[in-house]
């Protein structure tokens, strides 16, 4: 309706620039008026024209977006369902909600206090799904493969109590390699030192549950490494060991269905 509105009020100027440049041609054989001033309408009377063209132009321009369109695949509605879905995605978001189920640690905020966005407020640690990181020596890497079985001692329990997991991976360096200061050996006083690698070993979730952990304690690892026809260390396309979650799943499709009750009414 705008852009037919438009066309209609250049074709207008036009009809008046035009009619004016008719009156001045006539005038000026009289001398009535400037020959200057019969150019300053013909001048108009172009720039007039491109006005109505440009006009012209852009109602087709906007026919051609919004022919054989319905309600819900309008330009005009496409965009403001994103508003929409922003807006819904973002009001969800205003619940804050724990990604794992697990204990709170390492709580920096306290009751009522003002926190901005992207401020790290307390870590949620998952008890019931942990591993344990066995620094094996170079020399007992050899026989070390995965999916072999492991068994674990705490000295939380003590013997008493036995652990039953496996060999999920290996770090892909010692652990000095990656240290914030890596020892150099340049100066040619060189003293052999054992290196320990970082072995991953995944525990059994229902013993976890049954006798609890915390993280960072002491655990004893045996490994059984009679079956060796695994691989050493992980391969590029393994399935990934870290936490997933699925408390964020719903919030587009919670935003999709309020779009379309939105259209749905005014349809």
């Amino acid at each position: 309706g705008q852009d037919r509105a438009n066309v209609e009020l250049r074709t207008v100027d036009l009809a008046r620039e035009q009619e004016n440049m008719t009156r001045r041609s006539a005038l000026v054989a009289s001398g009535a008026i400037s020959g200057e001033e019969l150019i300053h309408a013909r001048h108009a009377v172009r720039a007039a024209q491109a006005a109505l063209t440009m006009a012209s132009e852009q109602l087709k321009r906007n026919q051609a977006l919004v022919e054989r369109t319905s309600v819900g695949s309008h330009p005009d509605v496409l965009a403001a369902a994103a508003q929409v879905r922003n807006a819904s995605i973002a009001l969800s978001r205003t619940r804050i909600l724990a990604p794992v189920g697990g204990v709170v640690t390492k709580r920096s905020v306290q009751v009522g206090q003002r926190v901005s966005p992207g401020v790290s407020m307390m870590s949620v640690v998952p008890l019931d799904h942990l591993w344990v990181t066995a620094n094996l020596k170079e020399s007992q890497l050899r026989d070390i493969r995965l999916g072999q079985p492991v068994t674990l001692t705490t000295d939380l329990y003590g013997r008493r109590v036995v652990y039953h997991g496996r060999v999920i991976g290996q770090d892909a360096g010692t652990g000095s390699a990656f240290a914030l200061l890596p020892a150099q050996n340049a100066t040619g006083n060189w003293i052999k030192v054992v290196q320990r690698v970082p072995v991953r070993i995944a525990l059994d979730p229902a013993e976890v549950t049954a006798h609890p952990l915390q993280i960072g304690l002491s655990m004893k690892v045996a490994v059984d490494t009679r079956a060796r026809d695994g691989k050493r260390l992980v391969a590029i396309d393994a399935s990934s060991q870290n936490y997933r979650t699925t408390v964020f799943a719903d919030e587009l499709a919670r935003a999709e269905a309020h779009v379309r009750r939105i259209i749905d009414d005014n349809s």
